[in-house]
């Protein structure tokens, strides 16, 4: 009867929000030639782990984040964000929720971390009511992953079957994490490389960049576009020029580091593909964005063309990514542990 309820409440809520279903198979990746993949590998993990354990989950997880997203929309985004820096560091492991303890390092400290991922006290809610619920049973790297899910979905993207039973880490990696985790101004090339190391190709770099369809980015970000692109004192050229100026009056040459500024302005809560448009009309905010279009890589330049032009395409994609991200390298079966406080091992 639980699993019934569980399943009401998911149609109800896609209903609702008019989210798109997506039956991106775990583990396993149709490539855009729609040739046959391997894909992040199925690794023990299965959607129905905690359907005799802890029925309710993913029921749980939805009404912390239906009050947290309703609150600050914004939630959704640092929510997703929190899961791919997660999983590019030592697999999907839930290390980047570690704090600094007398054997752990913690990777909130990193560069691209620090001062920047958050939503912890919304994984830290979720994980109080499932340890109330289903106690020393559901992982902080699940929660993250479901986190991730829900955020997709109440902000309007697309629902997808996710593989869970991940077990959380003993370690972190804060060399890791400077290194793995791609920059905001990076090449086209880094972002495929970055990506390859952890068994992603281009079709997941562009579809997952998508994820930048919601959410918002500091000043520091991006302030080398508006100021200094290439070490000649001058914006890069491939800024449009209304948008441009729009930036620099939020972004100034000195100082506002930490002003932000909406990833997709044209709808920054609302998970869609507007994303890619608006790199196509030279209004993609960071390099790193920019460059899937302008960085003389025929693959990337089309999806980023074919995203614009097929929203359900895009979010299709986008699930089969997401589930693909989410089996990097699980810790599974008896390694690792089920933390019962997120930010520290047991």
């Amino acid at each position: 009867m639980a699993f019934f309820k569980v399943l009401s409440s998911f149609f109800m809520l896609t209903a609702f929000h008019s989210s798109t279903f997506s039956l991106a198979h775990p583990g396993v990746d149709f490539g855009w030639d729609g040739s046959f993949h391997p894909g992040g590998g199925f690794s023990g993990l299965f959607p129905g782990f905690y359907q005799y354990s802890c029925p309710q989950a993913n029921d749980i997880v939805l009404s912390v984040l239906e009050k947290a997203i309703a609150k600050e929309p914004r939630m959704a985004a640092s929510l997703l964000r929190l899961h791919f820096h997660d999983c590019f560091v030592q697999g999907c492991d839930a290390s980047i929720l570690l704090d600094d303890s007398a054997s752990i390092v913690s990777e909130k400290g990193s560069g691209p971390n620090k001062n920047s991922i958050r939503g912890f006290e919304v994984i830290d809610e979720i994980k109080a009511k499932l340890e109330e619920a289903c106690p020393q049973t559901v992982s902080c790297a699940d929660i993250l992953a479901l986190a991730a899910r829900g955020s997709t979905v109440l902000s309007g993207g697309p629902f997808w079957e996710l593989p869970l039973g991940r077990r959380d880490s003993k370690t972190a990696s804060l060399t890791g994490s400077n290194n793995n985790i791609p920059a905001p101004n990076s090449t086209l090339q880094n972002l495929i490389t970055l990506f390859k190391r952890q068994g992603l190709d281009e079709v997941d770099l562009v579809a997952l960049s998508g994820g930048h369809t919601i959410g918002m980015a500091r000043c520091v970000t991006f302030k080398q576009r508006l100021y200094n692109q290439n070490g000649d004192n001058q914006p890069d050229e491939t800024l449009e020029k209304a948008y441009y100026n729009g930036l620099k009056s939020v972004c100034p040459k000195s100082g506002g580091d930490n002003n932000i500024s909406p990833l997709d302005f044209a709808s920054p809560a609302k998970f869609d593909n507007t994303y890619f448009k608006l790199i196509l009309w030279g209004r993609g905010l960071l390099t790193s964005d920019e460059v899937l279009l302008t960085g003389n890589v025929d693959k990337t330049e089309e999806l980023v063309r074919r995203f614009a032009e097929d929203e359900a395409l895009f979010l299709n994609q986008f699930a089969t990514s997401m589930v693909k991200m989410g089996n990097i390298s699980p810790l599974t079966a008896l390694n690792g542990e089920i933390r019962t406080n997120c930010h520290r091992i047991n």
